[in-house]
């Protein structure tokens, strides 16, 4: 067996090197999945936005502004009307939700960003960035940021997991021999 322990080291360096690549091009997703997701959600408040000029608009013909609109839709007894004040009133928050979400996760500091992108995530707009995400190589700062921890996390899973485990059932074929003390 002594020909394998040589070829198991030879084996473990190249899973080493080819793990922290995938290790970094994995996690250097992150920033852009990001940027995708925020250009969606940018198209998603734009059309918010302009949907509730629109009601703005039909208010400021009537001589109200869009409140007193949509306070007089849904006092409607006729389903169909009282359903427009209710669509106005949720076109106002989702455009205030999305504005939040937009604000909040441009302006996040770089150690706060995955942390407040998940806390505002859409589930919707999340879906569709993902059926179109297109992977890139971001030469930004962050994405080297992430492609780092990327590194980091899967060798500190390699070797603190896998590889003595690898170890064990190849019957201590990679393991280092104790040096000897000399006294």
């Amino acid at each position: 067996m002594r020909w394998f322990k040589p070829l198991y080291s030879a084996a473990e360096t190249l899973i080493d090197r080819i793990l922290c690549v995938l290790g970094a091009v994995l996690a250097s997703q992150g920033p852009e999945f990001m940027q995708q997701y925020l250009q969606r959600l940018g198209g998603h408040l734009d059309e918010a936005r302009r949907q509730f000029a629109q009601f703005q608009a039909i208010a400021q013909q009537l001589g109200k502004n869009v409140h007193e609109l949509a306070a007089q839709y849904t006092a409607s007894i006729d389903p169909a009307v009282a359903g427009m004040g209710k669509l106005v009133n949720d076109t106002e928050a989702r455009m205030n939700t999305l504005a939040s979400a937009e604000v909040a996760i441009r302006e996040a500091s770089l150690w706060e960003r995955p942390f407040v992108f998940l806390r505002h995530l859409d589930a919707e707009i999340a879906s569709g960035t993902a059926n179109v995400f297109k992977p890139a190589v971001p030469t930004t700062i962050e994405g080297a940021f992430y492609a780092l921890v990327g590194v980091i996390v899967i060798l500190v899973v390699y070797h603190g997991v896998l590889a003595p485990l690898a170890r064990r059932i190849c019957g201590g074929a990679g393991a280092k021999k104790p040096v000897a003390k000399v006294a």
